[in-house]
This record gives structure tokens, sequence and C-alpha cells, in this order.
């Protein structure tokens, strides 16, 4: 269930939440070659009609890490989504009503892993591919910027990319990923030699099933070079 609470106060209940502090996510998938971000519309409140970044209250006895997770779990239903804190944005003039400052997360996610349903004060919920990304709510455009920016050097240095992939991978697949998020053109070779030598992948004695052109060989990331990696980092240039 997605919700977009700032038209709303804080509730008051055993869950009680901070008044003035929420959070806002950008939720990257990736689906037939396109980085995409979910979008939910606002089904009332000053916003109503308009689209904007899914987020949610931040309860008083919990982290705002622990939030994003939770607003995470309950948007999907799913543990252990790569999720990172961006910064905070607290333009004073932000929110149109009273003072909200709100914490930018982002989250990397496998589209075909869950099913996403619009509720609460959202009346609809669309995947929304970053090319085609429509004027937003307060300043959720800007949010969006920052992350995209913020995620594209993120990608340079330790392999979270795989976040967005399914299990098992086509070279293409991989390269179209990052394509996409640097928003640049990969030469296939020269991407090709420079992924392979990390040694970051393990090729499959598999093949790509149901597709009408010749089928290309599958990989999975070796998620004990993906640990080293992360941890001490690289320099990933094209």
């Amino acid at each position: 269930m997605i919700e977009n609470v700032d038209d709303k106060p804080a509730p008051k209940n055993e869950h009680s939440a901070m008044n003035a502090i929420t959070i806002d996510c950008v939720i990257f998938g990736f689906d037939q070659g396109s980085l995409e971000v979910l979008l939910v519309q606002h089904g009332e409140g000053i916003s109503k009609g308009k689209w904007g970044l899914p987020g949610g209250w931040i309860y008083k006895k919990e982290s705002t890490d622990a939030a994003a997770h939770r607003l995470l779990h309950e948007l999907t239903s799913l543990e252990d989504i790569y999720l990172e804190q961006l910064k905070a944005f607290g333009d004073p003039d932000r929110f149109p009503l009273r003072r909200v400052i709100t914490i930018g997360y982002y989250a990397l996610v496998k589209r075909e892993d869950y099913n996403i349903k619009a509720g609460f004060t959202a009346s609809d919920a669309k995947w929304y591919k970053i090319s085609e990304i429509p004027d937003l709510i307060y300043d959720h455009n800007e949010i969006l910027d920052y992350s995209i920016k913020h995620l594209r050097s993120k990608v340079r240095q330790t392999p979270i990319g795989f976040n967005l992939l399914p299990e098992k991978f086509t070279l293409l697949q991989l390269m179209h990923l990052y394509g996409e998020i640097l928003g640049i053109e990969m030469d296939k070779p020269n991407f090709r030699r420079k992924i392979l030598h990390m040694k970051l992948l393990v090729a499959l004695d598999e093949k790509q099933q149901d597709v009408s052109h010749r089928a290309a060989q599958l990989y999975k990331f070796d998620p004990e070079i993906y640990t080293k990696l992360t941890e001490k980092g690289f320099n990933f240039e094209f």
C-alpha cells in the first residue's frame, strides 16, 4: 500500500509521529532496458491529482533509517532492499502550509519481486521512465535529480547496480543498465572486457529462453567478490 502524507497531520495514536519531519524515497527499478522511478498520485489534499515521491511519517521512537526501512517494507513487503540516505531537504518554502523537513532516501529494487498497490491518500502508483518524469509536487523533482546524480557517482565506485537486475542476466542487460544510469552510450566490446576483468560475474551454463533473437549466455554476480568490491570500492570508468 502506497501513501504520501505531506498533506495531512501526523497520526495521533500509539505510533506517535514527528509532525514536521518526513521521509521521501526515490525508488528505482529497471525494466525492458529502461531505468524507472516509482511515483504516486495524491488522491486528496492540496496536491490532489499531482504526482510525487512515496513517503511517510517518522515515528518518535524510531530512527530515520528504521522509518525508511519500515516504509519500504510496507510498500513492497520485501526485506533486505538496498536503501541509502541522501540528505535532508529543508528549504523553508518547500511545503506551502507549514515548515516540513524531509529526509531523502533512494532504494534499488527488482521490479519482478513485488506488486505495487496504491492506498490511503494515494489514488494511483506508476513506474515512470527517467526521461518521462512529470512536474512533481513540492521539491520532489529536486530530490529526484539529486538522487540520480548520487546514483551515477555510486555505481562507478561500488557494484550496487546488481540490485536492479534479476538473478540471472545477460551482459547486454547489464550494459544497458549502466548506460541508463550514467546517461551515456556504452561501447559493447570495451564494457564486456572491463566487466569480465573484474571477476565479478559467474558465467552460467544457461542461455536466454523464449527470445526471437540468438539466445545470449546468462550470468549471475559472485556474492563474495561483490562484498569485497562493495567494501573496498573500485573505479569503474568507461
